[in-house]
């Protein structure tokens, strides 16, 4: 699914459930390829933010058991819909602690955000020209 166009994921090669299970060398390792990730996303489609996040165990939110470190440019108009408040949408990242979430139009939102094979070959292409050492 791609929530936002642009969205990526930094993985580990190790398999690591989550950041607890980490070296200290893939910590870094993970942290210098977020950076280099997040700046191609700036070049590639100059977001009004970047969104970084990681989830650590099926109760915070993780749905895949392979550490992931989210790199998400966002947008005006982002619309998440799905988990947290603070990420469901770019104008109510700061809302107050303890909103709850609107469950309405979930479904179509999943349904929007399905990608095609074909278009996230395009993303990561685009994506990758902007990708430097």
């Amino acid at each position: 699914m791609q929530f936002e166009v642009g969205q990526c994921c930094v993985i580990t090669r190790r398999h690591v459930a989550t950041l607890l299970d980490l070296s200290h060398q893939e910590c870094e390792a993970i942290m210098v390829s977020a950076k280099r990730v997040a700046q191609a996303l700036v070049k590639t489609y100059q977001p009004l933010g970047i969104l970084t996040f990681q989830n650590n165990g099926v109760f915070s939110g993780q749905e895949t058991p392979h550490f992931h470190f989210h790199v998400v440019p966002r947008q005006k108009g982002s619309d998440w819909g799905v988990g947290p408040p603070q990420l469901a949408t770019f104008d109510g990242a700061g809302r107050q602690r303890g909103a709850s979430h609107d469950a309405d139009g979930d479904s179509q939102r999943r349904a929007r955000v399905q990608a095609s094979s074909r278009r996230l070959a395009e993303t990561a292409a685009l994506i990758r020209s902007n990708l430097h050492e």
